[in-house]
């Protein structure tokens, strides 16, 4: 049994308490525990097992109180919980700790979207799991190939999405992937989405387009991935207002488009964020190309102007759509 503490000054190494144990009743077990760096005022904790190779009975947990023995500041709350949360399944639980007269954070799910190659077809041999990192700490390190949700798989692509419970995390920075597997393979990862389960947006991209080599006689493969962009809905007030006009010719194997972008003449129209755009035709789609290069002007996207950027992409056939979005950064 593992704990994690976070704190307005850092975060804890794992704190082990098998060897803790200081008092011990019926269906009670208390800990002394002695941090050696002072984390400030705390708000999470991290609870579980920390090992996902041994087999091991369930554990059920009822309630948890802390206190602070300088202070004698005390927190307690009723989990009700057991671990691990499914066969093979998430071993962590997180929960907040709230103090007099200050919000505390709250427990969310999110989901996390996994779009890959082959994934599904190894998950018995493959250990995969994600740390996703925000301004309020990190998930520490959860499994991707447990309780899968809407699972689709094509001849040469497929998703699926899993389900995470977490202290929010505040706006999401990077995630780190760890890859093992039994046996010789690889696993071609094209890009991960992460939203909360409640809401719409944001869903922010990580994208990978990567095909991991893994070697069973190897340790883990690690790779950190930092947000790629952010889809935010059209409920943002100061959202681009525009027309996009695309226009395309063929060289070769490549193919050239020349984008327009029209930024509205109202007020608040224009961005100081960085703008990305990416073309779906009825082949393939294009990677994703930020249009920070402007023909006409040095300062894109400003109210009532126009903006042409020319960018060159594989072929995707005819073009049927465009996702347009940006970071949120700025102005």
């Amino acid at each position: 049994l593992v704990m994690f503490f976070y704190g307005s000054n850092g975060k804890s190494d794992p704190v082990s308490m098998g060897n803790k144990v200081e008092h011990q009743a019926k269906n009670q077990v208390a800990y002394d525990i002695h941090l050696p760096t002072d984390l400030g005022m705390l708000y999470k904790v991290r609870l579980g097992l920390q090992s996902s190779e041994t087999s091991i009975s369930q554990l059920s947990f009822h309630h948890v109180k802390m206190q602070n023995t300088s202070t004698l500041d005390t927190f307690s709350l009723t989990i009700n919980k057991t671990l691990p949360l499914s066969l093979n399944g998430d071993r962590w639980i997180e929960f907040p700790v709230e103090w007099p007269l200050k919000e505390a954070l709250s427990v969310v799910t999110y989901h996390i979207t996994v779009f890959s190659r082959n994934i599904l077809t190894k998950r018995n041999v493959v250990h995969m799991t994600v740390c996703v990192y925000g301004t309020h700490g990190d998930t520490g390190d959860r499994s991707l190939l447990w309780s899968l949700e809407n699972v689709h798989q094509g001849e040469d692509s497929e998703s699926f999405v899993v389900a995470m419970d977490a202290v929010e995390l505040g706006e999401l920075d990077k995630v780190v992937l760890l890859i093992s597997s039994k046996t010789d393979c690889k696993l071609d990862v094209k890009k991960l989405h992460l939203k909360e389960a409640l809401k719409d947006d944001p869903i922010y991209v990580f994208e990978v387009n990567e095909a991991f080599s893994v070697d069973a006689n190897n340790p883990k493969i690690q790779k950190e991935i930092p947000v790629s962009f952010v889809i935010k809905g059209d409920k943002r007030k100061n959202d681009i207002d525009n027309n996009s006009h695309i226009e395309g010719s063929q060289p070769g194997n490549l193919t050239e488009y020349t984008i327009k972008v029209y930024t509205g003449d109202k007020r608040g129209a224009g961005t100081d964020a960085n703008v990305h755009i990416i073309l779906f035709g009825n082949e393939d789609k294009s990677e994703v190309f930020h249009l920070s290069q402007s023909l006409e002007h040095q300062d894109p996207f400003e109210r009532g102007r126009v903006d042409t950027f020319k960018i060159m992409t594989k072929k995707i056939g005819s073009l049927h759509s465009i996702e347009i979005g940006h970071d949120g950064k700025g102005f």
